[in-house]
């Protein structure tokens, strides 16, 4: 059974940086589109950030673009967020997800599209 560890949360100043990881295990990472997703208080479960399995595409949310950036590290079957310039409105709880791709230039930014998720970690922007 795939699973999916998340580590890097915490609280952080507005302005300043955080960088999450996720570590899979159970199955073959490098056949796998990740991504990363955040749901604040009342609100759904919305994308962030996305990579093919190869690491060659990734796509992100307009509310991260040039702040955020997914990578990836297949021989450590590791994803990686690193997030700079933080705001209040980054306020949530930050979820991996991963699902196997035929495609090694694919990505997916659905919630629907991935079958595999991590329990989630906070991350708190003061301001």
């Amino acid at each position: 059974q795939v699973q999916l560890g998340e580590s890097g949360g915490g609280v952080v100043q507005a302005g300043g940086s955080l960088r999450r990881s996720c570590v899979v295990s159970g199955g073959t990472f490098s056949m796998y589109a990740m991504g990363w997703f955040s749901q604040a208080p009342g609100k759904e479960r919305e994308f962030v950030a996305t990579i093919a399995r190869t690491g060659s595409r990734s796509h992100y949310a307009d509310s991260v673009g040039g702040r955020f950036t997914i990578s990836r590290d297949n021989a450590k079957s590791t994803v990686y967020l690193q997030m700079n310039s933080l705001k209040p409105e980054d306020t949530a709880v930050y979820y991996c997800a991963g699902r196997p791709s035929h495609s090694a230039f694919l990505y997916y930014t659905s919630n629907d599209s991935y079958d595999n998720w991590g329990r989630g970690t906070q991350v708190t922007v003061s301001s």
